[in-house]
């Protein structure tokens, strides 16, 4: 089992992610120049957080056009895992390989702080290992998180069971006072329609080690390896 870190200019928690997998998770981990044309031997690949690309003209646009994202996008096709971290879901959304957009916070201002989400869906390859409802608390660091999609998309979604992770209170309520940035229906986190790509604006990779700010994250990654450990679910 072998995950990969695909590493853009302006990328700055790929170092973090990568220690998580190969350090505390135990697998098998190799960085992904976003030069790089192929994805071969990879079961999961993480597009982390940072401003690719100094995130000129949008976050995640520059990098979507990156040769790596082709070979994200037919991995992906073929079944493979990938998980997009803050800006790893801009540069998804930008690709098209998950719905929607994001915007500017809707207070204009970088937000970095730990927020409670609720797990909205737990049957996916990276979300297993959490129970229907429970809270978490992860944290944000992000100035460009409001994630907006038409009301149609919106609908397909919640149908599809492809909103992922909501903002709440320690309670699991959903308010608008809770939502730190102004997102479409407090959505934190979403998937594609088949479930193997996954982005979120919160940090997984910062609440994955107890000696740092808790362990609620680790099991994002920890779904994906029981998951890969179930059979051979490569993208290749």
């Amino acid at each position: 089992m072998k995950f990969g870190v695909i590493v853009f200019p302006g990328s700055s928690g790929d170092r973090d992610i990568q220690y998580i997998l190969k350090e505390v998770i135990n697998k098998e981990t190799d960085y992904i120049w976003h030069q790089d044309q192929f994805l071969k031997g990879f079961d999961c690949v993480v597009l982390p957080g940072g401003s690719a690309h100094g995130d000129y003209l949008r976050a995640g646009a520059a990098a979507a056009h990156s040769p790596i994202m082709d070979a994200v996008r037919d991995f992906a096709g073929k079944g493979g895992l990938v998980l997009g971290i803050c800006n790893g879901f801009q540069i998804l959304l930008e690709a098209g390989l998950l719905p929607g957009a994001v915007l500017k916070n809707n207070d204009l201002r970088f937000n970095c702080r730990d927020v409670y989400l609720r797990v909205e869906n737990s049957s996916l390859p990276m979300t297993n290992l959490y129970k229907p409802g429970e809270i978490i608390k992860m944290p944000i660091a992000h100035g460009v998180g409001n994630y907006y999609i038409d009301n149609q998309g919106y609908s397909e979604m919640e149908e599809n069971g492809q909103v992922v992770f909501r903002y709440c209170n320690s309670r699991g309520e959903i308010a608008k006072d809770v939502n730190p940035n102004g997102s479409l229906g407090n959505i934190a986190g979403i998937a594609n329609s088949d479930g193997n790509v996954l982005g979120i604006m919160p940090h997984p990779e910062r609440s994955s080690d107890s000696i740092v700010s808790g362990t609620d994250g680790a099991r994002v990654f920890l779904s994906a390896v029981k998951w890969l450990e179930r059979g051979d679910h490569s993208g290749q």
